[in-house]
């Protein structure tokens, strides 16, 4: 099944969430835990989605590489501009599917479009 999910006004959670489902195979009769599922998912007009002003300030990203004195953060706005709203659907799809070996397989399931 393929899945084409209209970013355009909507919430960054909103869409993520709907997202995960479908890369799941929630909404297949066929759907198991331990399976990928046939399902691809497209996102597009990922750049027109609703983001606050207040949130760009507001929320941050954490990444640690292991090492001491290796936490970086950087906000919502600086990962916009950086990166685009791509890879911030990208990292809220990512977190929402369930921790195992099958999240990188059903991750490239998943493509953003601007």
């Amino acid at each position: 099944m393929k899945y084409t999910i209209d970013a355009q006004g909507k919430k960054i959670g909103r869409i993520a969430s709907e997202a995960a489902s479908c890369l799941m195979g929630k909404k297949t009769v066929t759907f198991a835990k331990n399976t990928v599922a046939e399902a691809s998912v497209e996102i597009i007009n990922a750049e027109k989605a609703d983001v606050i002003a207040k949130k760009k300030v507001s929320d941050k990203y954490v990444t640690y590489t292991g090492h001491r004195g290796g936490l970086n953060s950087e906000t919502l706005g600086e990962l916009v501009n950086r990166r685009g709203m791509t890879e911030v659907f990208r990292r809220a799809v990512y977190r929402m599917l369930p921790d195992n070996k099958l999240r990188d397989l059903r991750m490239k399931n998943l493509t953003i479009k601007k």
